[in-house]
Parts: structure tokens; sequence; C-alpha cells
């Protein structure tokens, strides 16, 4: 078959030195798939990248990935075809965002019943769908977390919940962490903490970005500070129960509210792991103290799950209840729609009834369809039982990683909870600087090039993204490990 003779390919090519210290390790073949995608008889992958240079906003190829691109044509559960009919483990999920499996046949089923009665109206009409899916949204999250307001978008919710937070609280400031990402609109810029996502124009006006308690590459952190199944290499000597980088990374957040704020605040977002920053963990009792800073001064607390949320962490269903805290307002997208546009807001009736004081429309927000597949979601990830596969895969993949961590000196961490891994690629683990772009990608091409798409991520561009649908089998992890581990062999050789 392709993929026998991509694999094969790259076993071929790689002759051991004598004297080199990595072995070779053996590529299986690609997990079968009794899926048989439709025959591409489309356009020319030269007539595609002709329309994106004459009719794309040049921002389009600007983000794509990979300097030989993949062609996707269809998708079914955690598996690619590209238009030449080559198959790929999918482990990024359309930016985690395909949640429960490419065209999952229960959703699949849902859009189309949906589909056939009706596909769109808006609020200033009654139609159950909506309803149905706030009252199944409702019951997941802990009291008093019950008021729902649908949005199209992860950005969306973000810049609502500003929003929500400025009129509640008559405040108007709003801290964020540094490598932050919330969004890429005019406001949500402003808590959105990378560079490169930054325009020479006002945005986010009111936004603070603090320091993030980062205890793999901050100046702080131990082996036993975070919530995952694998910890840094970072020498520790904290007692058991206390973690002295927790408190000084609280300071800097009180330094944070002492001086670049004023003393009364609107609010502070967090992820409960960092999305585009890398999977990036901070110490387990972070969140909780720093919610009890932020609410002395008058702000409320923002947990955006766009990434996160819907059972990814595996050990709970909110990335939030992993840190023993509940939010005042929660923000969801991505995967609350399995590849859909959909996006929410959910916060207290009290928070609710500030934002009711004027008019918001959203002409698209809780779309018949949108609700229907989202409320597909929810049950199939109950059905499917996909929080648990998220626990053990997901558990699986890192204390497996971690081993290909003490292998190779560019690999500085291993993070993460779930299917919400990051690896953390570095020069050395000494110095932990980031490994350059050009290894990157070069391992990157290696990986794709062997079958299986992963992901990109922060400040540096120097961490894997590992963020599949939850449908992943034990036979596909071990599958990316030995892919990985031969990319890796393969880059370390040509070092």
């Amino acid at each position: 078959t392709k993929e026998k003779m991509y694999i094969s390919m790259f076993s071929c090519a790689l002759c051991q030195k004598e004297d080199y210290k990595y072995t070779i390790p053996d590529i299986p073949e690609m997990p079968s798939c009794s899926f048989n995608p439709e025959e591409y008889k489309g356009m020319s992958k030269e007539r595609m990248l002709d329309i994106r240079r004459q009719n794309c906003n040049p921002m389009t190829p600007k983000v794509t990935y990979y300097k030989r691109p993949v062609f996707i044509h269809q998708g079914y559960m955690q598996w690619l075809w590209d238009v030449d009919g080559r198959r790929y483990l999918d482990l990024f999920a359309g930016v985690a965002t395909v949640s429960v499996g490419h065209c999952h046949p229960k959703v699949l089923t849902a859009a189309e019943q949906q589909l056939k009665k009706l596909w769109h109206t808006t609020n200033i009409y009654i139609y159950p769908t909506l309803h149905e899916y706030c009252e199944k949204l409702a019951s997941y999250l802990p009291d008093p977390l019950k008021v729902i307001y649908l949005t199209n978008s992860g950005s969306e919710a973000n810049d609502l919940a500003m929003l929500m937070a400025r009129l509640h609280t008559g405040n108007y400031d709003i801290i964020t962490f540094r490598g932050s990402y919330h969004g890429g609109g005019p406001q949500t810029l402003g808590l959105t903490s990378n560079a490169a996502y930054k325009y020479p124009v006002a945005s986010g006006l009111g936004c603070t970005n603090t320091m993030c308690p980062d205890v793999f590459r901050g100046p702080w952190g131990g082996s036993h500070c975070r919530d995952s199944p694998v910890q840094t290499i970072r020498d520790c000597s904290c007692a058991q129960g206390h973690c002295k980088a927790n408190e000084l990374y609280i300071e800097q957040l009180r330094e944070t509210l002492a001086t670049s704020v004023p003393t009364r605040i609107a609010g502070f977002f967090a992820e409960p792991i960092q999305g585009v920053g890398g999977a990036v963990q901070y110490p387990r009792d972070f969140l909780k103290e720093a919610y009890r800073l932020v609410r002395e001064r008058g702000g409320i607390c923002i947990a955006d799950e766009v990434q996160t949320g819907f059972g990814r962490t595996g050990s709970h269903f909110w990335g939030f209840q992993g840190h023993d805290v509940i939010p005042d307002m929660v923000t969801m997208a991505k995967g609350i729609g399995n590849g859909f546009p959909m996006g929410a807001v959910v916060t207290t009736p009290e928070i609710a009834a500030s934002f009711a004081r004027g008019v918001h429309f959203n002409t698209f927000g809780g779309n018949p369809v949108a609700c229907a597949m989202a409320s597909s979601v929810l049950d199939t990830i109950q059905e499917d039982k996909m929080q648990k596969v998220s626990l053990d895969v997901g558990t699986y993949l890192l204390k497996e990683l971690a081993k290909l961590r003490d292998k190779y000196e560019i690999i500085g961490d291993v993070r993460g909870k779930g299917l919400m891994i990051g690896v953390e690629m570095v020069t050395d683990k000494t110095s932990r600087t980031p490994l350059p772009s050009g290894e990157m990608s070069e391992i990157f091409e290696d990986v794709k090039d062997m079958g299986v798409l992963i992901g990109k991520g922060g400040l540096y561009g120097q961490i894997f993204r590992i963020k599949p649908p939850m449908c992943i089998t034990m036979e596909d992890a071990d599958f990316f490990l030995a892919v990985f581990d031969k990319s890796l062999h393969n880059h370390m050789k040509k070092r």
C-alpha cells in the first residue's frame, strides 16, 4: 500500500553509524482503518495554490503548516486523507477542535436530522434546539454557573466575557498571563500576550499581562509542582505539600496588582492549561490563591476552557475542576461543536443580569444546527466514554513521552493532562534554550511525512502540541510514539 511504501522509504534511508549511541526504533505499520474515503476528483493541487496566491488573503498561506503542505480531502474519526489518498493520524484535531472525531456518525446524524427541519432562526423566536442544549450544557457545570449565552467562536465568547466583567463590576482593568492566547479580535488581542499576534494599532485597552507561573521555563519550578503524570526535571527541595515556586509566582501577581492596575479591577482570565502557549501548567494551588486575590479587588475570575473543556484533560470534564476552583464565568468553543462554529459564555445569574441592562444581538449564536450538533457531542462524550479515553491514552502518552525526554537531550519537558499534551524542545536540558525554528520544522516535517499530524506552539514556536480527537486508541498512541522516536533519531543523527 502507499502507507507501507512511505514507511519503507523512511526506514531504508536511515543507515546507522556503528558508533552512534541511539538505536533506530522500529516503525510499526500504521493502525488499520475500515473506513474507505471517496476518491478525490476535484481541482488540482497546482490550481489550489494558484487560487491561494490570487484570491486568498496573504494571511491564509502565512499560517499554513509545513513546507510541503498537506492537501486535506476527507476525514473520519482520528484519520485524515489527502487528495492523493494518503492517510494521516490526526493528533492535532484542527487545533484541539475536533473533540469526538472527524465526521463522527452520531454527530453527523444529528446534523442531518436538524438540516431537514430548520437551518436558521434567531433569538427573536423561541425554538427547541437552543433550549434543549442550554439545559443540557448547564447540567455539566457546578452551581452557580447556570446561565448561558451562545456565540460563534472562542474569540467572540472571550470578547463578550470582557464586556460582562466590566459591566458587572463597574471596573475596567483585566489581568491575563504572559504567553496566553484568548483570541484575535480588537478587544481580545489585549488579553492575548504573544507578540506574534500583535499589530501596531491600539487594541485591548485596559489589559495587563502578568508573569506566567511556568514551572519549566519560568524562574521557579520543581519536581512536584504541577498536576500531571509527568513532572519537570528541575531540582526541588520543597517538603511534601509545600511549593516554594507557587509562593514566588503568587508574589509576582501581588506585585502586578500593586503596581500595574487600579485598586479595583474587572477580572482575571486564565486557561486552566495554556493552549497556544504550549500546554503550560501552573503550580497546583496557584489559581486558587490567584482567584482569592482577584476577588479581594472586586474582580471576577474567568476560566477560558476553549481548549481544555469537554473532558480533554481526562481527570475532569472542565479544566478548572483540576485546580479545585469555581470561576465566576466560563468561556468555551472549539470542541463544543466538534468543529462546527460555536462558542459559549456561561456565568452566574447576577452577572448575566448586569449584561441584560442593554441590548446585545447575535445573528448566528445558538444556530439550530450548531445546537443539535453540540448536544450530540455531549451525548457522544458520555456514550463513548471519551473522557476516560483522554485519561487512559493521555496518561500513557505522557509517561512514554517522558521516556523519550530521558533519551534525547533536545526534549526539555513533557507535560499536560489527558489529551492536552506539550513537548518542549530545547538545544540542551541545562540551558533550556528553545530549539531553533529550523530544527523544529525539520522534525515537524519528518513526523508528517511518516503519517502523523501534530501541532506547534509556545512563545518561540518550540513546543510540539498533541491534542487529538478523543477517540484515539492505544495502538494509535504506540504508532505516534514510534514515529516521533524515529524523527528525533533522524534529527540527532544529522546534528
